[in-house]
């Protein structure tokens, strides 16, 4: 549990206020305003209140906190600030909000009148449900949960990705090459923006003066631009400085680009870099980076909870990443970044009151902690050898290749759909004893059953083979319904109907 006091505007607040915050958020051009949301899905606001950012209905500052009751018991999913400061907050319903400064348009209303309240923010967005939102210095961004992109607000270098340099008043959809890509997250820098696709890509777009978008020179992007440098790479995290970069692979590498006046690529000078370049190299997985686009500041986590800090760390230029004694790359913002604002949501999950069961959930997934991996139609699912043998026991035939006990680190999957297979792992970590695994099977297996007895028939799998011909026979009317029984091979569909006849499962 991160300690919200190291936060200076929050250590006027008792300790009965303070164990009620879930989430929070501190920004702000001197870290002077605050946002946070309780246990019982609540909003709270307090601080300076520059540019009615505090969406208060006035332009009062507050000590004390104040409800916004407009989003009274909507659950907060992502929040994100600009420079304005301007706010974005998306619910679990897909909503978005908006709210602060609007010279730029930067709310999306079609105006730029300030916004003195949070306002649903509607056009081109109607029946879209927004997951993530990412805010540059005047500019915001969008991520829908079909990974779709949508851009708004300031535009002079082409940070809306629009093709043109014109504001834009409203979301619009960023496509040219996002067209038919799935993108999975959006960071924003001050004046640019980077989006992760759902197969590891990176895409850039927006200024570029100082290589922030890897691209290898320093021309602005006025449409998205993949970053061919990191060809071969699947990033699952990116973050974004002032004027800097990082990103994160699936095997814990960190690469860094972008502006390095301060320091803050880590690469042991000052130097500018226009394409990605990898760095700590020498130490080990890195599981988490962090950078906003306010500071100069980078931190990363090892797998091992090591936290490391560089750039601009209270006046000082740190060139190579820093052994600290914190225990998450929160504190580093907290305690270094100038301003000391939050790169994040941050939440505050009070792990201590977590069951053995909700422990256990929490970890599903988890590359932090987990020590197995399956690719599934070229995405990671990350999971606990411990518990798939606990869980799996029953199933110990059917999987033999994969539970024995020099398990490798990564098991590629071929036979199933991501959704089906990470369904169904992901059960085994809950704490459901009403319906045991064998029925788990039944409900995830059904639409697969045949298309995985073709695969066992072609690779000569046959303890795999006699799992499914007996799955499909004692579940025939289920199996003979799906798409994939009508697009069986003719001569496999003979023998399995003479195999099912001669095990009676056409008797009256």
């Amino acid at each position: 549990m991160v300690d919200v006091t190291k936060w200076p505007i929050f250590s006027l607040m008792g300790p009965q206020e303070l164990s009620a915050i879930r989430k929070a958020c501190v920004f702000g051009t001197s870290a002077n305003e605050a946002i946070y949301i309780t246990n019982d899905d609540e909003v709270y606001v307090f601080g300076l209140n520059c540019s009615n950012c505090l969406g208060t209905g006035d332009s009062q500052s507050t000590i004390v906190p104040k409800k916004l009751d407009f989003l009274s018991g909507r659950k907060v999913v992502s929040l994100n600030y600009g420079s304005g400061p301007h706010i974005l907050l998306a619910t679990e319903d897909g909503e978005l909000f908006a709210w602060g400064h609007n010279g730029y348009s930067q709310l999306g209303n079609g105006t730029t009148n300030q916004g003195v309240a949070p306002v649903l923010v509607s056009a081109n967005l109607l029946n879209k449900k927004v997951t993530e939102v990412a805010c540059g210095s005047h500019h915001s961004m969008a991520l829908t949960d079909s990974g779709e992109v949508y851009a708004w607000g300031y535009n002079n270098c082409g940070q809306v990705g629009s093709g043109s340099t014109a504001n834009q008043p409203t979301p619009r959809r960023v496509s040219s090459c996002l067209q038919n890509k799935v993108a999975v997250s959006i960071v924003c820098g001050q004046t640019s923006s980077l989006a992760v696709v759902d197969n590891g890509e990176v895409y850039g777009w927006g200024y570029n003066g100082n290589g922030q978008l890897g691209l290898g020179n320093n021309g602005n992007q006025l449409t998205p631009c993949r970053l061919v440098a990191l060809q071969g790479l699947c990033v699952q995290q990116i973050v974004s400085g002032y004027a800097h970069s990082l990103a994160l692979t699936d095997e814990g590498l960190l690469y860094a680009w972008g502006a390095n006046t301060y320091g803050q690529l880590g690469t042991g000078n000052k130097s500018n870099q226009l394409s990605p370049v990898q760095i700590m190299t020498e130490k080990e997985r890195i599981v988490e980076i962090a950078a906003c686009h306010s500071t100069h500041t980078s931190a990363a986590k090892t797998q091992s909870g090591q936290v490391y800090m560089w750039g601009q760390c209270r006046g000082q230029s740190i060139v190579l990443p820093h052994l600290t004694h914190f225990t998450c790359t929160d504190d580093v913002f907290a305690c270094f970044a100038t301003p000391s604002v939050m790169w994040r949501l941050l939440s505050m999950e009070h792990d201590d009151f977590l069951t053995v069961a909700q422990s256990l959930k929490k970890e599903f997934d988890n590359p932090e902690t987990a020590d197995l991996k399956f690719c599934v139609d070229g995405k990671y699912i990350y999971v606990h050898k411990a518990v798939l043998k606990i869980r799996c026991e029953h199933f110990r035939s059917m999987f033999q290749s994969h539970w024995n006990e020099d398990m490798k680190e990564v098991i590629e999957i071929d036979q199933f759909s991501y959704p089906v297979y990470r369904s169904f792992l992901e059960f085994l970590y809950t704490d459901n004893v009403e319906l045991p695994p064998e029925d788990a099977i039944v409900l995830l297996f059904v639409e697969n059953a045949f298309s995985l007895l073709s695969a066992a028939v072609r690779y000569d799998a046959e303890d795999l083979e006699e799992f499914c011909f007996k799955f499909c026979v004692n579940h025939l009317t289920e199996v003979t319904q799906t798409t994939a029984f009508w697009q069986i091979d003719g001569n496999l569909l003979k023998d399995f109907i003479c195999r099912a006849s001669r095990c009676g499962a056409f008797k009256n």
